[in-house]
């Protein structure tokens, strides 16, 4: 079994999950007492929230190399960000360490060919939303990914942050992002990306007729089959 890199912290609600589906996975593989063989770095998510508001790219990178850099040094054979915003650094991370990083748009996107889907909608924090870093690596598997108008952008974003990163799994907040999940079908979307680990606490595929694809858990089963091949 290979050992796993996790950069995390952002948020810990985030890493959390990202722990124990890993160790469940194994258990579930493997059976009896096995569990998977980890290492993380957890950064302090305030720090890089800031930098990311001020736009300090070179800042953020900082912080997620020298994680990344620990957990080699510590001997983990690959690397995954527990982040959906911060693969905004990805290639400067995957630059600094001599171990592949299993980037998490590439699985997405080999989890939607899979089902033909070839359309997507990403639902995220407002800056995954705004931003090209996540949906051009995306769009490199020949796929086409849309977000909702930009009307929606604030309340996603006061969704995932004042609620979903404290644990705070509202029902309304769950209505909300359902039914924006139907306008999204409605404009052409063929299946919704959960592009943010803390809204796999809200919504799960029992909540939408549009095939679900949440990145921990496709990052985590893709991390698995890595691990244990």
């Amino acid at each position: 079994m290979q050992t796993i890199g996790l950069v995390g912290g952002m948020s810990w609600e985030s890493s959390a999950a990202y722990y124990e589906l890993l160790n469940r996975g194994v258990e579930d593989r493997l059976g009896g007492l096995h569990s998977a063989k980890t290492v993380m770095a957890s950064v302090e998510f305030a720090e890089v929230t800031a930098l990311q508001e001020a736009e300090n790219w070179d800042g953020v990178a900082e912080v997620l190399v020298a994680a990344a850099q620990s957990v080699e040094r510590a001997g983990a054979d690959f690397l995954m960000l527990c982040t959906t915003t911060f693969h905004r650094v990805a290639e400067q991370v995957e630059r600094a360490v001599d171990i592949p990083l299993l980037h998490l748009a590439d699985v997405v996107a080999e989890a939607a060919k899979a089902e033909s889907v070839e359309v997507l909608a990403l639902l995220g924090t407002k800056f995954a939303m705004t931003r090209t870093f996540f949906t051009e690596q995306i769009a490199r598997h020949g796929l086409e990914v849309v977000v909702p108008d930009a009307s929606h952008h604030d309340e996603l974003n006061r969704i995932i942050y004042d609620e979903l990163v404290h644990g705070k799994v509202v029902d309304d907040s769950r209505k909300y992002v359902v039914s924006l999940i139907d306008e999204l079908w409605d404009a052409g979307a063929g299946g919704v990306i959960l592009g943010c680990s803390e809204l796999e606490l809200l919504v799960k595929q029992a909540d939408s007729d549009l095939p679900v694809f949440p990145c921990t858990t496709l990052h985590v089963a893709a991390a698995l089959d890595r691990a244990l091949d």
